[in-house]
């Protein structure tokens, strides 16, 4: 089971950036579409972008979209997520993971990092 920790968050004003980063261990990393996932309190949690494992190309929330960018490092096992012009509605626990487990319903969660977005 691949395994992940997400790191980078913290609180910042609107209009502010933030990059987070996600570790993965194991040696499955570079075969996996990952994204990364946010959860707002009393919301369920939602993909806001997502990387394929071959030609990297990436697919990004409408909500999100211009703002947020994803990448990936194969070599290093980080996904990383570029965050800028954030909102107040940004504010969330991000995570990662690979979309095929949680569409399985076999991804294990990390603890996640925590972004708040606040004057």
């Amino acid at each position: 089971q691949v395994q992940f920790v997400e790191s980078g968050g913290g609180l910042v004003q609107p209009g502010g950036s933030l990059r987070l980063s996600c570790a993965a261990s194991g040696n499955m990393f570079s075969f996996y579409t990952m994204g990364w996932y946010r959860q707002a309190p009393g919301k369920q949690r939602e993909l806001v972008a997502a990387i394929s494992n071959s030609n990297y190309s990436t697919t990004i929330a409408g909500s999100v979209k211009g703002r947020f960018a994803i990448s990936r490092d194969n070599v290093k096992n980080r996904l990383y997520l570029q965050m800028s012009s954030l909102k107040s509605e940004d504010t969330a626990v991000y995570y990662c993971n690979a979309p095929v487990f949680v569409a399985r319903g076999s991804a294990y969660w990390g603890q996640g990092t925590q972004v708040t977005v606040s004057a």
